[in-house]
Formats: C-alpha cells, structure tokens, sequence
C-alpha cells in the first residue's frame, strides 16, 4: 500500500516535477494532449520502475485506460469495458449496451489494456444483464462493478416484494370496506415505520393479514356490550342445572348449548362462550375455536361446569368422537358393533 501510494497512479509528484518537459521525454501542449500525456508518462514511469527489483509488481495487477475525455480511470487487471462503465457511474453500466475500444467495436467481455481509449454504447432505459455475473464468460473483474450489479438485482427483488405485499393488503382493505385508509396510518398503528416496511414482511409471509384484519374490524356496538354484561352480571337464585346439564356460574336458567366443533361431555374440562341469540356455548377448554373466540373477545367468556343431573335426566346422553385401533381383519366391524350393542347406558 506504501509503495503504491508513493509510486502509484496517485502519486502526482513525479510527472509534475517533470515539468513542460514531462515524463521520459514526453512533452505536453495542451488540455486534450496534456491528459495523454500524463498517461503515456505515467505508462513509462511505470515500466522503469517495473524492471526496478524493488519496485516489481506495483503495476502488474492495474491498468489505466481513458475515457472519451481522456480522463484517466484505474481498473484491475484483465477488466472489460463493462467494469469500465461501471467505474465511471453506476448509472452507465446498467445500461451498457456495447462498446468501441481505440475507435472499434468490441465485445463487452474484451480485456483492456493499459493507454486504450473506452467508448461506451448505451440505450435510454438500461438493466444489468445476470450473465455480467457468470465468471465463466468473463464480463466483470471488478468488485467494485460486480457488487453494483447485485445490488440492483436485489433491489428488483425487493421491490417485487413490496409490490406482492401491497396488493394482498390492498384486497384485504377492499374485502373489509376500509379502502380509504391510508396506508402509511395503517402501517403505524401495526407498529411499522412506513407502509413499504409493512407490505415487505407481508410479501415475504412474514406477517399474517389477520393482525390487520383484527385492527380493522370495528368494536362491538355498545348496547349489545350492555346486554353481554348484564348476562355475565345477572344474579342467580340456584344453581339450577341447564337442560344440557350444564351450570352457568351465577346466571340462572341461561339456555346453553354443546358445542359442536369438540362435542364436550362430562368430565371435560368445559369453559362457556356467550353468543348472540343462543345462550351459552360450551366447549372443551382444550378447544381451538374457543381459544381463538377468547382471545379476540375475552369479556364473552363465562365460567361453566358440569352440573348433577336430575332422576328423570340420568340417562342423558353426549355426541362423542370414538376413535378406534384396530388390526384390519375379517370381521372387525361386525366385532366393534357389537360390543357398542352390549355396552350397557350408564
């Protein structure tokens, strides 16, 4: 590193001590002549100290080429005209098309060489291509150029994602009547920084729409909160069993219902779920669809247990799931059947 700094391309020392004389015996008049000449000095000054021992291996991994301008641009060795572009601005390389190299048309996987003038053929609107990023075929050196072209690929990538994010979000918002909203208040009240940051973990299924759903979907009216409540609340006189045989703590003769996603039957743990115009849901606590119908409205919750039936009633019966493992064998229903047709009620 100290060696190219003092002996490098950088080092301007050396060719403006030369003077109006120049470097090696190469003089300079003018601005456009000035610029060549400089190279061609630095070109020299590099060969002389290239046979220097000491100096060996400064310049064997650089080239410097010109610009139409004759601006002088650093590449690493073995760099084509795409690196060349890159090196100039970014913007040029995505839309690098060809390129002319001392007045002729190369190919864009054409190493340069060190004193040649680049010419870069572009068209209006430009993208990288992936082959630019094959080893194999030689287009790029430069890390510099290489890193460039995955980051617009990623950023195509990203944007593809965005986009993906808020169009599932947008129908959410149409589903929901809640087209109006603004996106950017939306993703706030989510705890996002902006809507771009939401529609990305959405794009990426990264976050489910049923939090959105959840945050749009209105607060019960209050009168039918006030009805809730005054169930929840409404003393009880006994605790009369329900006709399902089920005790409703501190109500009195609330209509209840079994559940028919769980089919709970005594001894199951039971919890109850206040529904509109139904009574009493009871479910197994162990039950899904009432862990989720709690948590999205826990106020509708009621304690429940299994009451002591009554004479007329110790026949009562309960729906229940029967799973049965078995080895398939001649028979096998015929035996199952009857042992149900033995079984005695309880």
């Amino acid at each position: 590193m100290h060696d190219h700094a003092e002996n490098g391309v950088a080092a301007h020392w050396a060719y403006k001590e030369a003077g109006t004389k120049g470097y090696a015996g190469v003089s300079a008049s003018g601005e456009y002549d000035s610029k060549i000449a400089v190279l061609r000095q630095l070109l020299a000054w590099g060969k002389d100290l290239s046979e220097n021992p000491s100096h060996r291996g400064l310049f064997d991994d650089r080239i410097y080429v010109l610009t139409p301008d004759a601006a002088v641009i650093e590449l690493p060795q073995g760099a084509t005209p795409v690196d060349f572009a890159y090196s100039v601005h970014t913007n040029l390389g995505h839309r690098c098309r060809g390129a002319r190299v001392d007045g002729n048309m190369v190919p864009l996987n054409t190493p340069l060489q060190s004193g040649q003038t680049v010419e870069i053929t572009t068209v209006k609107e430009g993208r990288p291509s992936r082959d630019w990023l094959n080893p194999e075929l030689g287009y790029l050196i430069s890390n510099r150029a290489k890193a460039k072209v995955r980051a617009w690929f990623n950023a195509q990538a990203m944007n593809e994602t965005v986009m993906r994010g808020r169009e599932a979000v947008e129908k959410l918002l149409q589903r929901e009547g809640k087209t109006a909203i603004k996106l950017d208040d939306l993703a706030v009240q989510l705890g996002f920084k902006s809507a771009d940051a939401l529609f990305e973990v959405v794009g990426k299924d990264e976050y489910s729409l049923r939090n959105i759903e959840v945050l749009l979907r209105p607060a019960e009216p209050a009168e039918a909160e006030e009805d809730i409540q005054s169930m929840v609340r409404k003393p009880r006189a006994n605790n009369a069993a329900s006709k399902g045989g089920v005790l409703v703590v501190g109500i009195d003769s609330l209509m209840t219902q079994l559940a028919k996603c769980c089919k709970p039957a005594p001894p199951d743990d039971i919890g109850g779920f206040v529904t509109r115009g139904k009574g009493v849901s009871v479910h197994r606590s162990d039950c899904s669809n009432f862990r989720e119908m709690a948590a999205r409205n826990q106020e509708r919750v009621i304690d429940v247990t299994w009451g002591v039936p009554k004479a007329e009633k110790l026949s009562a019966v309960y729906p229940v799931d029967v799973s049965v493992e078995a080895t398939d064998r001649q028979g096998l229903l015929r035996d199952i059947s009857d042992v149900f047709a033995k079984e005695k009620p309880m």
